[in-house]
């Protein structure tokens, strides 16, 4: 019995180390940081105020990749800058038809400023609260904001050069003529919104032994942008338990159970609602998290909806898969 509870403790001991370093110190370490994301979404169900309605061939792929980089000043504070680079390929209807297009380019940049405000760890657990705030940059291109101005889009995406119209296909429940309004939008598709906007958020991580909790939320406040077109204060946020399968000094490997959630009302334009924009959405999907010492962590998820309640006709995602690298030097 003395032989075993010898042998437990330093393996107790090594397991929190490991936790410890996987978290606190690739969090807090000073010095450079960068990295890369990667959120790519796919989208091809049509919804009308929350219910499912037939698509005539609408589809949309979104991938988002944001290359960021950082600094911590000290184990408490810390500066970040993202930049997004946003690439969509999609199919919608313009002037009763199904027309090929695509967007890319640079999104709207962000510079947050990181905070942690408390650490504790004992023999068996650890606790890390951050917290976080920032300013979103104009950079991105608007230009897709002008087809709010419309009451349709059909206009402005025949002026755009690269579309390919083509008819509906065989399979559409409707002829090409009887088609009813897009589900993509140009608030969908713009790059950038034309607006300063204010950032705010914070997440947890709990351990104990080897199982965990980890959960975040972010705030978004929108100011009027290009066009006079401001997008709605957007709440998000994700959360949920996980376990390390494998701790040792210089790695981890976690598995978890994600939940991911989303709130945003309707946006406006020139100070009226665009029914067309507000959406309630939580989705669930497993997440995959490596460490290998305190320099490298990647991690990789997926989402598949349980939940989505929208406004009026869009469309919305069937699934999105997440991931990320990062290094501290």
């Amino acid at each position: 019995m003395l032989s075993l509870l010898a042998l437990a403790t330093p393996v107790l001991a090594c397991d929190v180390c490991a936790i410890y370093t996987a978290t606190e110190m690739r969090e807090s370490r000073t010095g450079f940081r960068v990295g890369v994301a990667e959120q790519f979404s796919r989208f091809a169900t049509l919804k009308d105020d929350g219910k499912e309605i037939p698509n005539p061939g609408e589809r949309m792929n979104s991938a988002i990749t944001q290359l960021f980089l950082g600094y911590d000043f000290s184990s408490r504070f810390g500066l970040q800058l993202n930049l997004p680079i946003i690439a969509r390929d999609f199919r919608r209807i313009e002037n009763g038809r199904l027309a090929n297009g695509n967007e890319t380019g640079l999104g709207d940049m962000s510079l947050i400023g990181i905070a942690r405000p408390f650490s504790w760890v004992t023999e068996k657990s650890v606790l890390r609260f951050t917290l976080i705030g920032g300013l979103k940059f104009p950079t991105g291109d608007s230009d897709r904001l002008n087809e709010e101005l419309e009451e349709g889009h059909d206009a402005v995406a025949d002026a755009h050069a690269g579309h390919d119209h083509e008819p509906a296909p065989a399979n559409a429940e409707h002829d090409a003529g009887e088609l009813g309004p897009s589900g993509i939008h140009g608030h969908d598709l713009a790059l950038g919104s034309g607006s300063f906007d204010g950032i705010i958020g914070g997440s947890v991580f709990a351990s104990w032994s080897r199982l965990y909790f980890e959960s975040s939320i972010q705030y978004a406040i929108r100011t009027e942008g290009s066009i006079d077109y401001r997008y709605a204060n957007d709440l998000t946020w994700s959360g949920g338990p996980g376990v390390f399968a494998l701790l040792a000094h210089d790695h981890t490997l976690a598995f978890a159970a994600v939940v991911t959630g989303e709130h945003k009302g309707n946006d406006t334009l020139k100070g009226v609602s665009a029914a067309d924009t507000g959406i309630t959405a939580v989705y669930m999907g497993p997440g995959i998290t490596f460490t290998w010492g305190t320099s490298l962590a990647a991690d990789v998820e997926a989402d598949f909806p349980i939940l989505q309640d929208n406004t009026s006709v869009q469309l919305v995602p069937d699934y999105r898969l997440r991931g990320g690298v990062s290094w501290r030097f």
